[in-house]
């Protein structure tokens, strides 16, 4: 009986694919959410990004990525997302975040390529704290937010759709009130 070795990734590079490569590394990492955006989860790989730190922030349940020498955050690429998708994409990272062309390398080692993520807008925020854990995300906040995202999807289809920080927010403000349900 021969023994192979597991096959290299082989993601496209080719300049005439028209579809994007995606790092996420926050409520994006859970298909639910993928699922809810876009109808799918596309295909995706484990991914490190160096040169950054994942952030929580104050008040929010998703978190931040900035700039940060010798620290990392660990994600995964989504590989062949659509314009229409990318769309989908800036819309519901809303201003605040800008998206960016990042190198990133594959857990497996077997690559390094060029792929877009958002970048938390503000480099000088006085709410980013810590380090925000997937994980823990997962078990108490996910629910909540597959609400919250499948909201932002129907307000997309309305003539003056609300953007995705207004139905963050009116999602997670106790009803007649202005105080948030549940945040740091």
């Amino acid at each position: 009986m021969s023994s192979t070795a597991p096959s290299p990734v082989v993601v496209s590079t080719s300049p005439s694919d028209q579809s994007s490569r995606v790092f996420v590394y926050g409520s994006l990492l859970a298909d639910d959410i993928v699922r809810v955006l876009f109808g799918r989860v596309p295909q995706s790989f484990p991914a490190v990004l160096d040169g950054f730190h994942r952030f929580s922030i104050r008040e929010r349940v998703y978190p931040a990525i900035l700039p940060v020498e010798k620290k990392k955050v660990t994600g995964r690429v989504l590989l062949g997302v659509t314009s229409p998708e990318l769309d989908i994409l800036d819309i519901f990272e809303d201003v605040e975040y800008e998206r960016r062309a990042v190198d990133v390398s594959l857990m497996d080692g077997s690559e390094k390529l060029t792929a877009l993520t958002y970048v938390w807008s503000n480099g000088s925020d006085p709410n980013l704290y810590g380090e925000w854990n997937f994980e823990e995300w997962e078990r108490s906040r996910l629910d909540d937010f597959v609400g919250m995202t499948t909201r932002f999807v129907k307000e997309l289809q309305l003539p003056e759709p609300k953007s995705r920080v207004a139905t963050y927010e009116s999602f997670y403000t106790k009803e007649g009130g202005d105080t948030p349900l549940m945040l740091p």
